[in-house]
């Protein structure tokens, strides 16, 4: 039996994903929740030194998440790196699969099971990532697409950037039927709900279930399909 391969994960989500397979990395970010485990700087700032010494099989990046120039900087000294890209709840599947074949991992597709896009609602969504400034997502993010996967709108789809930076006022003109406060990146917390009284409703949702893909992601969608029933169901 060949020894299991040496893996360095820079993703939070390709960590939580490889550990579900039954690898474990010889190191990770600050950012992937792992005590256990050797950490290398964060998604931003890896410790490339570090990850070298590790002498890795392979280092896995996301498109998203991760540098270019920290990929090339590896790929320079001779390791092997695989990265993906993640948009939107479709491409989830395909990047598993792309990383487990780059680990020699059975991953089967077949047994990939998700809930059906719930067609609109016509519910309104507006969802900060980041507050002082604000900022939102546009509609090619990953949680973007979770929402409209659940049937919901969100405000500032169609902004010309990833991730827009957006005005209160703005906001309060475009009219959102819920304000939702992810819990994480920026760490909202009950506090700062009432700060959207007389705006919209707002409440909380699990910030990694919206953001974070991989074999999580069914039952991140179950999750948030039960968390966010409120929105549906209560008079805005």
């Amino acid at each position: 039996m060949s020894a299991p391969p040496r893996v360095v994960s820079l993703v939070p989500s390709l960590t939580e994903s490889v550990l579900s397979w039954g690898v474990v990395p010889v190191a990770c970010t600050r950012f992937c929740e792992q005590p256990s485990l050797v950490t290398v700087g964060g998604t931003k700032d890896p410790d490339l030194k570090a990850i070298v010494g590790l002498e890795p099989d392979i280092v896995l990046f996301c498109e998203e998440e991760n540098r270019r120039q920290d990929y090339d900087a590896l790929v320079a000294t001779g390791l092997r790196c695989h990265s993906v890209v993640i948009d939107s709840v479709a491409d989830v599947v395909g990047a598993l699969g792309s990383v487990a074949e780059a680990l020699g991992v059975a991953f089967d597709p077949g047994s990939w099971s998700l809930a059906d896009p719930v067609p609109p609602h016509g519910v309104k969504l507006f969802v900060p990532i980041w507050r002082r400034p604000w900022m939102s997502m546009s509609a090619g993010t990953y949680g973007a697409s979770v929402l409209q996967w659940l049937g919901f709108t969100t405000l500032f789809a169609d902004a010309p950037t990833r991730y827009p930076q957006v005005s209160w006022d703005e906001v309060v003109a475009a009219g959102p039927d819920w304000v939702v406060l992810p819990t994480e990146p920026y760490p909202f917390k009950q506090r700062h709900l009432d700060e959207w009284e007389g705006v919209a409703p707002a409440r909380l949702v699990d910030g990694q279930d919206l953001f974070w893909w991989g074999t999580r992601t069914p039952a991140a969608l179950q999750r948030l399909t039960t968390e966010l029933a409120e929105l549906l169901s209560a008079p805005c």
